[in-house]
């Protein structure tokens, strides 16, 4: 026997939270270039957020498009009525 996952919760919380790592991406990215010089929170720690959204984004991207896959993939139910008299 396989293992199976809910490929149901995994598309719908990698469609939810791919734009949301996106738009967080964007969001620290634009804080931190207008961001000057003492500025708290500073652009360094601000660009480690931009790295950690980006990366977190790509791996939903990632698991959004396996899921897509193995979800097009998946085998047909049997079709019970063919023995049924």
């Amino acid at each position: 026997m396989t293992a199976r996952s809910a490929l149901g919760l995994r598309l719908v919380l990698a469609l939810l939270f791919t734009p949301v790592f996106l738009a967080g991406t964007a969001l620290f990215w634009f804080w931190a270039t207008q961001s000057g010089a003492g500025a708290v929170p500073t652009a360094d720690s601000l660009y480690t957020l931009t790295a950690i959204c980006g990366g977190l984004s790509l791996f939903a991207l990632t698991d959004l498009i396996v899921v897509v896959r193995r979800r097009s993939r998946r085998r047909p139910p049997p079709d019970r009525s063919e023995g049924a008299a």
